[in-house]
């Protein structure tokens, strides 16, 4: 008798130990940094990118690629940002998740880190953790509630239990939602284009883009024009190619103004018309051009700050200079300028599987 109640016991703890979930492991905070790798850049401007961690950057690489963050679960925030265009959108304006659409271009994510001063166009968002949360809510592109979204992250089970890995319990708040995308976005980084290399000493640029290499760092000079450059980074200046900036770049003239840009979120007459200063990294991937998309190539581009430049109260006064002969690029330095955009492209960055869909 002994020895059958022995061997019952051995069978049920058997039969016990097949039945247990082998993902019955408990669910715990995990703090565990991540550290951000920017190679030659300078240190991030935002404080929050020294304080990331592995679990929320994954939570928020889930949220991004989402669709019930959208109200009929048709659209992620990478639908709009994809990443082999940078994260941006190859259609002049993209179309939201009940078919409207927005109006203007959908912006390149990466090197957010180094942004200090608003996001958006118009910089309506102070931080990018603000910037996260409002497309989810704006009626034109996922048309959803905060309300709403929290009830179906909260009815899934692995979103509970990253939001305990994440931040140390279930609850999912708006401002956790932010956060997570925002570190998520935060490890966008490129700095891997042939222009790179060709810093480190490691890529040789072809002569056509040597040309444009120095055509895009010459001041324009009306006085000595075999000397005038294009002028380029007077606007996109540093190894980041942006200056975080606000300008007005000669799209319209004053009573064409039908886009107010940064005025609508300061209410300042200067700021009419002026928009947020892009990267040039990753150019060639992110067309079309322009807040609203107008130009869908280099070329096009280039033709305007050659002699496209419409004057204006708030043009920048850099381009005001050049109306009146535009930037005197011929053909052959109009393409060699061109080609020196290109040499901005990150493929690496384009192609890194960190970036991908977790699902």
């Amino acid at each position: 008798m002994k020895k059958l109640t022995i061997i019952l016991f051995a069978m049920a703890a058997i039969i016990s130990a097949c039945n247990q979930d082998p993902d019955s492991t408990p669910v715990e905070y995990d703090d565990t940094p991540y550290i951000l790798e920017y190679g030659t850049f300078p240190p991030p401007n935002s404080p929050v990118a020294t304080m990331l961690t592995a679990q929320k950057i994954a939570l928020g690489r889930m949220l991004f690629y989402e669709k019930k963050l959208s109200s009929n679960l048709t659209q992620a925030c990478a639908d709009c940002h994809r990443q082999e265009h940078a994260f941006t959108d190859t259609a002049r304006f993209s179309v939201g998740a009940e078919g409207d659409l927005g109006g203007r271009q959908a912006m390149a994510i990466f090197n957010m880190a180094w942004h200090s001063n608003g996001f958006f166009w118009d910089g309506r968002a102070p931080e990018l953790h603000d910037q996260a949360t409002q497309p989810i809510q704006n009626p034109v592109e996922m048309n959803e509630t905060i309300p709403s979204v929290v009830a179906k992250l909260s009815a899934d089970q692995t979103y509970r239990d990253q939001f305990v890995r994440a931040f140390g319990d279930e609850t999912i708040t708006e401002p956790r939602l932010g956060e997570a995308m925002e570190q998520f976005m935060f490890t966008f980084i490129s700095n891997d284009s042939k222009y790179d290399r060709f810093l480190a000493g490691s890529a040789t640029l072809t002569a056509s883009e040597e040309r444009g290499r120095a055509l895009f760092f010459a001041e324009y000079n009306e006085f000595f024009p075999n000397e005038s450059g294009a002028d380029c980074a007077h606007c996109h200046s540093t190894i980041l190619f942006e200056n975080d900036q606000y300008m007005n770049n000669g799209l319209d003239a004053e009573a064409d103004f039908s886009d107010l840009g940064r005025f609508e979120e300061t209410n300042n007459a200067a700021d009419r018309a002026k928009f947020k200063v892009t990267s040039l990294r990753n150019i060639e991937m992110t067309r079309p051009y322009m807040h609203d998309g107008r130009f869908q190539t280099l070329e096009e581009v280039v033709d305007h700050y050659n002699d496209g430049i419409q004057q204006s109260s708030t043009l920048d006064p850099a381009l005001n200079a050049t109306t009146a002969t535009g930037l005197m690029l011929d053909a052959q330095e109009k393409a060699d300028l061109v080609a020196f955009l290109k040499t901005l492209t990150d493929q690496t960055y384009l192609n890194n599987p960190k970036f991908t869909s977790p699902f």
